[in-house]
């Protein structure tokens, strides 16, 4: 064989081993986290209905809705929710089926397939300001959830809508530089 015809099919075997390479970085990385794009803070109630007391039902009226909008369900074991006051809850034992919601209350209760409890004695939300963040198991913010007064109005990605809230997917900037507005209305006083 000649030495020309050796370097050919050399370089043909290098570019080969290298697009096989990429592609299957290409196909894993999607792969790795699926539930980034289907998994979101998908409702928040940080002003219970009432008085804001110690009581059970003013403290399991408010909570945080997450949904899984893709078919397959999605192990939460180990995920967290936040505030901005470092107050934490960490989903155990937990796998949210496809095309559900489980709420999270802030009290106490018995945990069900749509309903988790952080088991807290006070309100953990904010009335007037705070954010909502949803991490996974790894640390990595999934989604975020925020309102009040003070949010950033000069963000270019913000859309007043006559509420106070801005809803933002940071996990997809990060792919794929798209962000999302989102929420709901909300009123009342500092806790």
């Amino acid at each position: 064989m000649s030495v020309a015809a050796r370097r050919t099919g050399a370089a043909v075997v290098a570019a080969g081993a290298l697009v096989g390479t990429f592609a299957a970085s290409a196909s894993a990385a999607p792969a790795a986290r699926p539930h980034r794009e289907f998994v979101e803070i998908s409702g928040v109630q940080y002003d219970a209905p009432g008085w804001d007391n110690r009581g059970i039902r003013s403290l399991n009226g408010e909570w945080v809705d997450v949904t899984n909008a893709s078919r397959r369900a999605v192990n939460l074991d180990g995920w967290t929710l936040s505030g901005e006051d470092g107050h934490t809850y960490t989903f155990h034992h937990y796998r949210l089926g496809g095309r559900s919601t489980v709420r999270v209350h802030t009290g106490v209760g018995r945990d069900t397939y749509r309903d988790v409890y952080q088991d807290r004695r006070n309100h953990v939300w904010d009335n007037r300001s705070d954010t909502a963040t949803l991490r996974d198991d790894r640390d990595w913010k999934v989604d975020t959830f925020s309102w009040g007064r003070d949010r950033d109005r000069n963000d270019r990605d913000y859309r007043d809508r006559g509420s106070d809230y801005r809803h933002d997917r940071d996990y997809r900037d990060r792919y794929d530089g798209d962000r999302h507005d989102g929420g709901h209305r909300g009123h009342g006083g500092r806790r």
